[in-house]
């Protein structure tokens, strides 16, 4: 496995995302969820496997990942511009897509809005509504004003620790991230816990938590 950047520019803001990539041939990229403790590390066991037989990469989303991330308005016009650049940036089109998540969605989406950039698809536990939207039962006004008070200097780095805090994460993880909760400690969990503090990683969370980033 070789580990790789790749770096993006939207609007002034540039990004630095994290890449790995293993074997030859045929390309599979591979998608990680959106949320606020995902990354690519997710998708490297199925890469190794994939490898042998493969061209087989996985990238971290703009304001995710485990790298500093800029204060950007993260939107869905921005993450599929996003994903439609890195596909032609990884290697020549038509890919094999393995998206997880709410990565389902974009990866549908740019299958419709861009043919010939994907020709085989593959959805993992494919969601299309974020957390808080789910919660509510839809869209509500004022999700707009709690994404605009996480961006703020300090009371959005205050808000950002305690949605991020331990028992939030504990509860986040037993009630629906993984199938077995207890897989999550250790040196696991500090990794996890290191990925939510990454500077500028509450401004994507947030959004994805309350339904800003839902393609």
């Amino acid at each position: 496995m070789a580990t790789h950047t790749l770096d993006w520019t939207w609007e002034g803001a540039d990004v630095t995302l994290g890449m790995d990539a293993a074997g030859g041939g045929c390309s599979v990229v591979l998608l990680p969820a959106l949320s606020s403790i995902s990354t690519r590390g997710e998708m490297r066991p199925l890469m190794d496997r994939l490898a042998p037989a493969f061209h087989a990469t996985t990238i971290d989303w703009p304001g995710f990942g485990d790298r500093p991330r800029p204060r950007v308005d993260w939107t869905p016009r921005v993450l599929s511009a996003f994903l439609d650049d890195a596909l032609h940036r990884i290697a020549q089109p038509p890919h094999a897509v393995v998206a997880a998540g709410h990565a389902a969605t974009y990866a549908l989406h740019q299958a419709v809005e861009r043919p010939g950039t994907i020709d085989q698809l593959v959805l993992i536990a494919p969601t299309w509504r974020g957390p808080l939207p789910t919660l509510m039962g839809g869209q509500r006004p004022w999700f707009a004003p709690i994404r605009a008070a996480f961006d703020m200097p300090v009371l959005g780095s205050a808000l950002y620790r305690l949605n991020v805090s331990r028992p939030i994460l504990d509860k986040m993880v037993k009630g629906h991230v993984y199938s077995d909760p207890e897989w999550l400690a250790g040196d696991r969990l500090a990794e996890k816990r290191a990925v939510v503090r990454a500077p500028g990683a509450r401004h994507a969370s947030v959004r994805f938590v309350s339904g800003g980033l839902d393609r």
